[in-house]
Order: C-alpha cells, then structure tokens, then sequence
C-alpha cells in the first residue's frame, strides 16, 4: 500500500489506517481478543502501518488489545492514541489539564507496550484548559521522548491555530466523508495552510456508505447509531437516495460502495489518510483494495454533481454530543 505524509510533519503513514474503536467500543458488543487480534495483524499484512485507538475505548481495553495485538512488529508502525476525558469515560466529561495528559500518556505506554507513542491526539477541546497549555504538556512529553508527534480531534479554526503556535500539529483527526462534508468549509483550508495532515474518522458513514444498512437494519442494545439522528429509521429511508447513486457509480467501476467513498476521500488531497474501521476480516480487505482505485477526473465529477442534488437528513451527533465539537 502507498504511503502518505501527514501534512509537514514528516509523519508517514499507509494510505489507509485502521480505525481500531468498533473493536471493542461504540457499535455493539466488543471483538472476541483473538478474532480482534487476527484482524489487527491481517491489516498489517495488508500494508496498514497506521492504527488509532483512545484512552476512551472502552476505556483502556482497546489500547490494550492493540498492544498486544502490535507487539511482534511495534517498530513498523504509527500507533496513534488519545486523552482528553476524566477517567477515560465520555459521560464524565473533557479534562486535559497537564496532569492528566501526563498520567494518560504514561499509562497509555504501558497498555500499548510502547516505549513511545507514535501520534498523542487530544480527543476533545476542554473549555477549562487553555489550548497553549495543552500544546505545551505535549510538547515536553515530545522534549522527553515518549511522544513523537502531537495532533488534535474535532478542533475548530482559532484551537488549532493557536496550539499550532506552540507545538506543531501534525494531524487533525474529524468526521469527513461523502455524508460529512464541513470540514471542506474552513477545515481543509486552515490545515492546507499550516502544513497539517488530516485523518478522517467514520468515512464510511459508520457503515452506511457501505450500502449494506437500511431502514430495516436493527442495532444491538449498546451500538451508538441507536442514538445517531442520522440514523433514526426515517433518515435511513431518505439518505438511500446516496446510496443509490453511488452504487450506479460502483457498479460502473467494477467495485463496492464503500470502496469508492474511500478512493473519493484519498483523491481529495494527498496529504489526507482515513482510517475505516471494522470487525470482519472480509471487509478489511475490501476497504484496503480502495487504496488500489483511482477515480478519474471524470469519476469525480460525476460523484459531485450527484452529491449536489441530495440533501442528506438528520444531524450527525445528539445534542449532547454536538457540543463537545469545537466550531
């Protein structure tokens, strides 16, 4: 698989990451260890050399899995994590006082069985923390060697700014996807500008863009999408019109759904890297094969005059979760 530099930083990482959350958090019941190892070690034969995990999934559970998991070939990956909550649980709220990132960062290479974390993400803006101090407890993890590289998640224009001004940012991670365009608006252009790569999470829609979720599909109990508007029934039923389209483009192209949302995220910039996640082995491979597409000129244009005559319904997080965004 090709690789890609994350923005200036000097950061390079397969073309295609794995997003490891779902393993263990956030969509149902969590991977058995073994099936989540063997599917952790196929992306790696698959050419992914880049995998995100947060203090926050599960908590603990998964940076723990991916340590295991990573183990026989640490040194040929970016392992890519995340602080930024009180006790590593979402409910309790955002806390990214210096303390904290230094007790998370700590205990974070212990669980992934690390001497360095590759990329430290915080994982929300904390309104009660000042960005630069912050950048700057990142900064002096990275002065001691056990970060190398600093990036932020769903930040707005002015925080990133700002923490940039005090310790480069190599990487924005935010939802972006053929169903979440905003960051086009002023998030592309402020890290085109500062040399800042970007890592779109849930680029398959949380599994809608695969073509494979209706209206009829059901959700276990503790699967997020329970909560998502985006994916109250009657929104499933008016944003297959998506769907339709993109599988008229697919079917042209001799490929799936999901592998042409991720060949159309790739072809938007060259420092742009998603990180699709999954639990089954089948449609790992399917979403590594989208590095291997290119969509010509004319296949692009193509998605976008579609994309400009469906209006996609329902927001994206409940209210709650909404506000912890930074816009």
């Amino acid at each position: 698989m090709q690789k890609r530099k994350l923005g200036k930083s000097g950061l390079e990482v397969s073309a295609l990451g794995l997003g490891c959350m779902g393993l263990s958090f956030g969509f149902g019941p969590a991977t058995g260890k073994q099936d989540a190892i063997k599917l952790i070690r196929k992306a790696y034969e698959l050419g992914v050399t880049f995998f995100d995990t947060a203090e926050a999934y599960g908590p603990y559970e998964n940076e723990e899995l991916l340590g295991e998991a990573l183990q026989p070939f640490r040194n040929e990956v970016v392992i890519a994590t995340k602080f930024g909550f009180k006790d590593g649980k979402l409910p309790m709220g955002t806390d990214s006082r210096p303390e904290n990132i230094r007790a998370v960062a700590e205990a974070a290479l212990k669980r992934l069985q690390t001497d360095v974390i590759d990329l430290l993400y915080q994982h929300r803006i904390d309104p009660n923390v000042p960005i630069e101090e912050v950048a700057g407890t990142v900064k002096d993890l990275i002065k001691e060697g056990k970060v190398k590289y600093f990036g932020m998640s769903e930040a707005g224009v002015q925080n990133i700014r700002r923490a940039h001004a005090v310790q480069p940012v190599a990487a924005l991670q935010s939802e972006y996807s053929l169903w979440w365009r905003e960051p086009e608006q002023e998030i592309l252009p402020t890290l085109e500008e500062l040399g800042i790569g970007f890592v779109p999470f849930s680029p398959l829609g949380k599994g809608f863009l695969t073509g494979k979720i209706d209206e009829n599909t059901t959700f276990s109990q503790n699967d997020y999408r329970n909560i998502a508007p985006r994916f109250s029934e009657e929104n499933r039923k008016a944003n297959q019109a998506l769907i339709d389209v993109l599988g008229q483009i697919a079917k042209g192209l001799n490929a799936t759904i999901a592998q042409i949302a991720l060949a159309w995220l790739l072809a938007q910039k060259p420092w742009i890297a998603p990180i699709p996640g999954t639990t089954k082995l089948n449609r790992l491979e399917e979403n590594m094969n989208a590095a291997y597409i290119t969509l010509s000129a004319g296949d692009l244009k193509k998605i976008n005059e579609a994309l400009a005559n469906i209006e996609i319904q329902g927001a994206r997080y409940p209210e709650q979760m909404q506000k912890m965004i930074n816009r």
